[in-house]
C-alpha cells in the first residue's frame, strides 16, 4: 500500500503583505491570535491521516525550524532548504528527490487558508485514472456585478462567484513525479500543461467552502475576518455566532466521511437546524437521519455524535452554555 505523504511549499518572500513578513516568513503570518496559515495546514493533514510532512523552505527558514522542530502534534517534519529561489517546480523537485518508492504526496501552497476535505481528495485521487489531481475552485469576482437589461441597470451582485474555475494550489500525485528536463520555474507553467494535453491530469473540487489564497493584506484581513469567530475542529469547524445571556447560536461545519466526538452537554438543551448536507445523529439506542431543512432536539444528557455523509453545515440554537461538552468517547487527537 502506498504511502501518503504532504509537501508545502513555503519558500516565498511574501513581498505584498510587507511589512509583517520582513521578520516572519509568510507560511507564519497569523490568521487569529498564535494561530498561523502554516499551523491550520499541518491540523488539516494531521486529521486527514497524513503524519510526514516535508516543508520546503527558503527565506527566513529558520524561523519555520524553530516553530515546528522535528516533531510537531504527532507530525514528523522535514526539512528541505532551498539556498536561492528558483521556482515552485525546483522545491518540488528537491522534495520529491528525499522521498523513496511507493509514496504519493499531496502538495500545498504555503499561503492557502481554506476548509477542503483533504482526506476525501487523497480517496478520489487514488481511485482516479489521472497520475495528477488538482484541487480546483470557482473564481471569486474581485468586483461587484452590475446586471443590465436594455438600457438600465436591474440589479448588483456583491463579488460573485463565476462559472470559472481556478488553480486551488492543493494538488495529489499518485507516485513521483517525472520532471524531464525542467529543473527551475513553476510548476504551473512547465509540468502541469504537459500533463493535462496528455490527459494525465484530474480535478477535485468541492462546492460551497471557504478558500482563499493569501497574497495581499486585503486577503489577510478577509481570512483574519473569517476567524475572528471561527474554531477549527478535526472533523470542520465551529462558529459562534450569537452568544447572548439567553441563547447560543453556533454554525458547525462537518466534513464528509467525519463524525464530531460521542459527547453530551449537562446543561445544554439545543436543537440543530440543517442547512446543507445530509447525515446522522448516533444516539446509545439509535441513529436518527438528517437532510437539508430538518431539525433535531437533543436535550441534556442525551449522549450522541453527528456523523456526516456529505460536507454538512447546521446551526446549532441552545441554551447559553459555550463549554458545556463532555466528551465520552474521542476519535481524534486535539
Amino acid at each position: 500500500m502506498m504511502e501518503t505523504v504532504g509537501m508545502i511549499l513555503c519558500g516565498g518572500f511574501g513581498k505584498r503583505l510587507r511589512p509583517v513578513t520582513e521578520k516572519v516568513p509568510k507560511p507564519l503570518v497569523e490568521i487569529k491570535e498564535d494561530y498561523a496559515i502554516l499551523d491550520k495546514q499541518l491540523f488539516d493533514f494531521k486529521n486527514a491521516g497524513v503524519n510526514e510532512i516535508y516543508l520546503l523552505a527558503g527565506f527566513l527558514h529558520e524561523k519555520i525550524e524553530e516553530r515546528y522542530g522535528n516533531e510537531y502534534k504527532g507530525l514528523k517534519i522535514n526539512y528541505v532548504i532551498e539556498d536561492e529561489p528558483l521556482g515552485t517546480l525546483n522545491a518540488i523537485r528537491l522534495g520529491m528527490n528525499q522521498l523513496g518508492e511507493n509514496k504519493q504526496v499531496v502538495i500545498r501552497n504555503g499561503d492557502i487558508v481554506s476548509d477542503i476535505n483533504i482526506k476525501k481528495m487523497i480517496e478520489d485521487g487514488e481511485k482516479s485514472d489521472y497520475d495528477v489531481t488538482m484541487f480546483v475552485t470557482k473564481m471569486q469576482s474581485p468586483y461587484g456585478i452590475v446586471n443590465l437589461s436594455g438600457d438600465k441597470i436591474t440589479s448588483f451582485k456583491e463579488k460573485p462567484l463565476l462559472d470559472y474555475y481556478i488553480n486551488g494550489g492543493i494538488y495529489f500525485t499518485k507516485g513521483l513525479l517525472d520532471f524531464g528536463e525542467f529543473k527551475t520555474g513553476d510548476i504551473e507553467k512547465t509540468i502541469f500543461p504537459i500533463l493535462s494535453k496528455e490527459n494525465k491530469m484530474g480535478f477535485y473540487k468541492e462546492n460551497n467552502i471557504f478558500w482563499m489564497a493569501i497574497d495581499t493584506n486585503k486577503e489577510l484581513e478577509t481570512v483574519q475576518k473569517e476567524y475572528s469567530n471561527k474554531t477549527d475542529k478535526p472533523w470542520g469547524y465551529e462558529k459562534v455566532l450569537i452568544n447572548t445571556e439567553k441563547y447560543l447560536t453556533k454554525e458547525l461545519y462537518i466534513k464528509e466521511g467525519f463524525q464530531t466526538s460521542f459527547h453530551y452537554h449537562e446543561h445544554k438543551d439545543e436543537t440543530m437546524y440543517i442547512m446543507s448536507g445530509s447525515g446522522y445523529i448516533k444516539f446509545k439506542d439509535g441513529v436518527e437521519h438528517f437532510g437539508p431543512n430538518d431539525s433535531i432536539r437533543i436535550k441534556p444528557g442525551v449522549v450522541h455524535t453527528i456523523v456526516a455523509t456529505e460536507n454538512t453545515v447546521l446551526h446549532e440554537v441552545s441554551t447559553p452554555y459555550l463549554d458545556d461538552t463532555i466528551r465520552v468517547n474521542d476519535y481524534y487527537t486535539r
